[in-house]
């Protein structure tokens, strides 16, 4: 190697290197920068820097060490699974892909947003519950689906799997640009009616925010696993590599309260409400349920809830959103309660059962169970109800 390119190399390794080291002055960065430019051999590219150029600084990012199969793609990762279930959870991931395309394309409004499905012109959350339908159908293992936007059991004209997904979970709060994200459940057989979270084969959401991602769990894999879909127009672009393996959700002062109006009449809430000010736990909500629970993964940490009361009741849908999410949480080292048990115990009575709910850590969701419980918050059916009392602090 002769001395200029040496010395283009060393100065282009320098550049990377910055990005992992102790902050460096402006001057040097750009006198560093400007000496490799200066020195690069015709047709010589510096490569910009990248977590992906160096593993060990990526992986020093994240929480736990980085297991070997890490970088892996998502065929690969499934390769031995049942090939009916390889293809549902190729056609979901195909599916979120799409979506993630229109949803940073999208033109909103201030209540809505859309963009182009074939020649229409749809509001994104319907453009993403056809594009899930059409994926799933195409893949030829999809009994009967399901979406939270037509509560219905749809037949798919496959054999082996039905799939339960919310579209697009958050999309109220798409138009102000914050991260939203698809929630699938996937059960054996033609039916989501009398089944429960024990039932599942597998589910995952997906998190449409500057990176886009997908976490997926399998019932019969250990943990949770991340994917990550490459937008860089390198070898890898638009591959699905895997990049987190999900294993504690510890104990940790962060907390994402959901249905918050539900304190005024919810009083083992707003007991629960004061003893999390009165602790100084961080506040990370966004109202979207995917972004808020995934936090608890990439953090490790944590609590995410959302009871119920007799003038604020349960929003969330069983199937489309709670049994999903507890797969995940459960696979992840964390632990979910209805109230009364794990979430993943509660079976569908219609596709529309709607529950409160509490996933994280085992002591955080233990204390919702003990305070908040499942039968005290409708032993009165409002505020003005004189067995009403005010939550003790």
């Amino acid at each position: 190697m002769n001395a200029m390119l040496r010395l283009a190399v060393v100065a282009a390794l320098l550049v990377s290197a910055s990005a992992f080291m102790a902050p460096a002055s402006v001057n040097t960065i750009r006198a560093a920068r400007n000496a490799a430019i200066s020195a690069r051999p015709a047709g010589l590219k510096l490569a910009a820097p990248s977590l992906r150029s160096s593993p060990k600084a990526a992986g020093a990012l994240r929480m736990g060490q980085t297991p070997s199969s890490m970088g892996e793609t998502i065929e690969e990762f499934v390769a031995n699974d049942d090939p009916k279930l390889q293809k549902v959870v190729l056609a979901l991931f195909s599916a979120v892909k799409e979506i993630a395309y229109k949803v940073r394309t999208a033109s909103c409004e201030k209540s809505s947003c859309f963009n182009e499905f074939g020649d229409e012109q749809l509001a994104i959350d319907i453009l993403a519950d056809n594009v899930l339908f059409a994926n799933l159908k195409a893949c030829g293992a999809c009994e009967v689906a399901s979406s939270e936007e037509t509560p219905t059991e749809d037949p798919q004209g496959g054999t082996g799997y039905s799939v339960a997904f919310d579209p697009l979970d958050g999309s109220s709060i798409i138009d102000v640009n914050f991260s939203v994200g698809t929630i699938a459940g996937i059960w054996p057989g033609g039916t989501l009616v009398g089944v429960d979270g024990h039932d599942m084969a597998a589910s995952l959401i997906s998190v449409y925010g500057p990176r886009t991602t997908v976490t997926i769990a399998w019932k019969d894999k250990d943990y949770s696993h991340e994917f990550l879909l490459i937008d860089d127009f390198s070898g890898n672009h638009g591959k699905w590599l895997r990049t987190n393996e999900f294993t504690a959700i510890n104990e940790g002062k962060m907390v994402a309260p959901g249905n918050l109006r539900s304190t005024q009449d919810n009083p083992g809430y707003m007991k629960l409400w004061n003893y999390w000010m009165e602790n100084k736990y961080q506040l990370r909500y966004t109202g979207g349920m995917v972004p808020d629970v995934n936090q608890l993964l990439i953090k490790g940490k944590g609590i995410f809830v959302n009871p119920t009361s007799p003038a604020a009741p349960a929003k969330l849908r069983v199937l489309y959103e709670v049994l999903p999410m507890a797969l995940l949480i459960e696979k992840a080292g964390g632990k979910t309660t209805d109230g009364k048990g794990s979430a993943l115990d509660l079976k569908t009575e219609t596709t529309e059962d709607r529950t409160q709910v509490a996933f994280g850590s085992a002591k955080e969701v233990d204390r919702f169970t003990e305070w908040v419980g499942w039968a005290e918050p409708f032993m009165v059916t409002s505020k003005d109800d004189p067995n009403w009392k005010p939550a003790e602090k």
